[in-house]
């Protein structure tokens, strides 16, 4: 929802706040004063900004009154604020005090209640934005009550915009009256900038479809061509990049994970190591079109099955400026359409390389590859599941998890990367050591990154756990203890956080097990089918665990930071995806391609299977 949806909301210099006194009234009907006090504190709040309160309680007689006078007395408990909270009680159980809203002039009514806000009749989540012309909120049965809804959506009409909200929410008067997208908001106001939002966002995604269908077109020598320019425009402009990046460096220093900010810095050997990615991508073999299977149906029938771009690709990710380059060259080497949204903490830095992209590639530039500037305009693309064909997150667990929770779309990535390292006792023990210190110190805030190191329990009586542990805190890593690595064992190691667990920074924990059968199912049951290895000298059981092991990349004897587009050849990638159909592991440009069937006859028809005479016979590529 974008801002302009609330903004007659935000923009009220007079309120009222109904509160249904049974969302403040405990189990033994007693007042909840601590949610009570809340509430006092943020009108309270509003009050010394300049916004004139008005704080209705409503509900039975009784209640409501003693819940005003409870209110009244923690108000005087505050700091003076000139008179601008006005309290009183409505012994009206399921009606708007719509009436106070008039008197006073208000600009909005915001209805407090149990309820989050209007639920949605597919599913119950709530509507950000209520549409008497849908099918939302429909139903005597759903809360806050059809007779609220229908009152609130009549009172919007003619007096000022409504907002549904629970009383439990978190800040939910400051926040709702900062347009912040809270609970349910009725305005007819509103369902035209949320049309006119979703309108944008729809022509975007159809423009990127109409550019790709062109790029698609487009002879093999001027995709590559585009490549060549968009790596050379990248190093021809690096100053500026960096510049760029200097700026977000400045704003997000202190306000985001050390994690975070590393993955946010841009240096001129990242820019480099960019620009040959695109030059390899630019030299792969020719990806769209490229024949898969050549099958004789029938006499004089041929069926090819073809490589074909995927379409409009919507690809959302965080701190990570070198992900935009990576994307927009696999999307031009594979022919797609392409909506990026990066994180704000990027903002400088993503804004200029979308600029150099988008020029260097010409004139289908800014139809193909659109940079979304703001999180509503995300809400609206993740609605359109008709012009959107894939998302791919690239992010945090709770990214990761929102975008799939809200979308009709395919999703394709991954919300963890808890990776595993397991050190047999057939390892090499200096193999091991400097296996493991690489796969955490090399990146320690990269999703390949080691979290946890299983370790035999034979090196415990060979001091190899030990080694293992000095080696890592030697290293700068502050090394965690698994349930069985006690105080007997290693003494002063601060406890795992759970045995489920991506720190995403310059630490990791250390887990003994008794065999690597045992390895395995820790991995299964704790893991998040990202990246594992194993060291070992044992070629047998290197090879059990190779193919026992359920991850999208499983290693022998080396780093799990290998689990990369460009360390696999693939010149870049869109992300890394744990998923289990379509694409798994480093995500390149095959990762974007699905098929299509050309069939090629010569006037053959069905006629009920009686007129042609099946021979499905497998082609050579070179058979006509």
């Amino acid at each position: 929802m974008s801002a302009a949806q609330r903004s007659k909301v935000a923009s009220a210099h007079v309120v009222v706040v109904q509160v249904a006194s049974g969302a403040i009234v405990k189990d033994n009907h007693d007042l909840n004063l601590a949610l009570l006090g809340g509430l006092v504190d943020q009108a309270n709040l509003l009050a010394l900004k300049g916004t004139k309160v008005h704080l209705v309680v409503s509900g039975a007689e009784a209640t409501s009154t003693k819940a005003a006078a409870a209110t009244k007395a923690l108000l005087g408990l505050k700091e003076p604020a000139d008179a601008a909270i006005e309290i009183s009680a409505w012994p009206q159980a399921s009606a708007l005090a719509s009436h106070v809203a008039t008197e006073t002039g208000a600009g909005a009514l915001i209805y407090l209640s149990h309820a989050s806000g209007v639920p949605s009749s597919h599913g119950g989540k709530v509507v950000a934005t209520y549409n008497p012309a849908g099918t939302e909120g429909a139903g005597s049965s759903c809360q806050p009550g059809a007779a609220l809804i229908t009152a609130a959506w009549n009172h919007a009409q003619t007096v000022c915009p409504v907002v549904m909200a629970s009383v439990k929410e978190q800040d939910v008067l400051p926040r709702i009256m900062s347009g912040v997208e809270v609970g349910t908001v009725f305005d007819p106001a509103a369902i035209q900038a949320s049309s006119a939002a979703a309108s944008s966002a729809r022509d975007m995604a159809q423009r990127a479809r109409a550019a790709s269908r062109s790029l698609q077109a487009l002879p093999t020598s001027e995709r590559v061509a585009m490549l060549h320019r968009v790596a050379d425009a990248l190093t021809a402009n690096q100053d500026l990049i960096l510049a760029e990046n200097a700026k977000d460096i400045k704003e997000a220093e202190g306000s985001i994970t050390d994690s975070l900010l590393q993955r946010l810095v841009l240096k001129p050997a990242k820019i480099q190591i960019l620009a040959d990615g695109i030059r390899a991508i630019a030299a792969q073999e020719e990806p769209i079109g490229r024949l898969l299977t050549r099958t004789e149906v029938a006499d004089g029938l041929i069926l090819d099955k073809v490589t074909a771009p995927i379409g409009v690709l919507l690809i959302i990710f965080e701190a990570r400026p070198d992900a935009l380059p990576q994307i927009a060259s696999l999307a031009l080497r594979s022919g797609n359409g392409l909506l990026l949204k990066g994180g704000k903490e990027a903002a400088h830095s993503n804004a200029a390389l979308h600029r150099i992209i988008v020029e260097a590639v010409g004139p289908l530039g800014p139809d193909l590859i659109h940079l979304i500037q703001t999180r509503e305009e995300i809400n609206d693309l993740l609605a359109l599941d008709d012009v959107i064909d894939l998302v791919i997150p690239r992010g945090s667990n709770s990214l990761v998890s929102h975008i799939q929770r809200n979308t009709k779309i395919p999703v394709l990535g991954h919300a963890d990367g808890i990776c595993h390292i397991y050190v047999d006792e057939a390892a090499d023990l200096d193999k091991a050591l400097k296996v493991v210190v690489d796969a955490k110190v090399d990146y320690p805030a990269a999703c390949n990154a080691v979290e946890k190191v299983l370790v035999h329990g034979s090196w415990v009586q060979r001091q190899g756990l030990e080694k293992i542990v000095r080696a890592l805190q030697e290293a700068g890593v502050e090394v965690h203890a698994g349930n069985r690595v006690s105080a007997e064992l290693l003494q002063g190691l601060p406890p795992a956080p759970s045995p489920r667990h991506e720190y995403s920074a310059l630490a990791c924990t250390v887990e003994v097990v008794d065999s690597m059968q045992e390895a395995i199912d820790h991995i299964h049951r704790h893991g998040s089918s990202h990246t594992e290895a194993i060291i070992t000298e044992d070629a047998a059981r290197a090879h059990d665990f190779l193919k026992g092991v359920d991850s999208a990349c499983v290693m022998h004897n080396a780093s799990t930071r290998f689990c990369d587009g460009f360390r696999f050849g693939l010149g870049a990638e869109v992300g890394i995806s744990t998923s289990r159909i379509h694409a798994r592991g480093p995500v390149g440009v095959e990762g974007l391609l699905t098929t299509k069937w050309l069939l090629k006859g010569n006037g053959q028809v069905v006629s009920k299977d009686s007129g042609v005479v099946y021979t499905h016979k497998r082609l050579a590529a070179q058979d006509v």
